[in-house]
């Protein structure tokens, strides 16, 4: 994802002094980072938190038939060891703090989503795309939020080393067409719950 910030013009300033919260990645728990970033708040969701919910969605769906002793490991929504979480946590964790999400329909581009739109409305997208690590031999997904912070939108990629500016909402466009036209899913974090 490095390689994609930098066709986007992302500022590449350093933000040590700014007031904008970005977690680093470990292990495969980007959704947590995701979602601490959305919120801008240190443990606003914690490993504990995410596996709960994720516990919580298995007992709501629980099938006997499908049970293996792997599943001890591998749960329904996300692995015991790593996190690499599912989108099901997500919208759980979300609906939970009284937020919604929309999944973005990828025909209609990025010009559809109204990035301008009042952060009581807005809170942020999230984005799920493919990565291949240890050169191409590990592929999995990836968590990624978008959020705009006193006006300006921000990269924060756990896999950055810092969070990164959009220099204006047309970057965050060209960067968000890029994403889905590379198979990457993109969800918009709303407020409120939507009716």
């Amino acid at each position: 994802m490095r390689t994609r910030t930098s066709k986007f013009e992302t500022s590449r300033m350093a933000t040590k002094d700014s007031d904008v919260y970005h977690e680093r990645q470990r292990l495969q728990f980007c959704l947590l980072h995701s979602l601490n970033s959305l919120f801008q708040q240190k443990d606003a969701f914690t490993r504990a938190k995410l596996n709960a919910i994720s516990e919580r969605l298995a007992l709501d769906n629980f099938n006997k038939e499908t049970w293996t002793p792997l599943s001890i490991l591998f749960k329904p929504h996300h692995n015991a060891l790593t996190g690499n979480y599912d989108i099901n946590v997500l919208i759980a964790a979300l609906e939970e703090k009284g937020k919604s999400v929309v999944w973005h329909d990828r025909r209609n581009g990025a010009s559809s989503i109204d990035l301008d739109a009042s952060e009581d409305v807005l809170m942020g997208i999230v984005i799920n795309v493919s990565v291949k690590r240890f050169g191409g031999i590990w592929r999995s997904r990836h968590w990624i939020t978008l959020r705009k912070i006193d006006g300006v939108w921000y990269n924060l990629d756990s896999d950055l080393s810092a969070p990164q500016p959009f220099l204006g909402t047309d970057k965050v466009r060209d960067f968000l067409d890029f994403t889905l036209a590379h198979g990457g899913e993109v969800l918009i974090v709303m407020n409120e719950k939507q009716a």
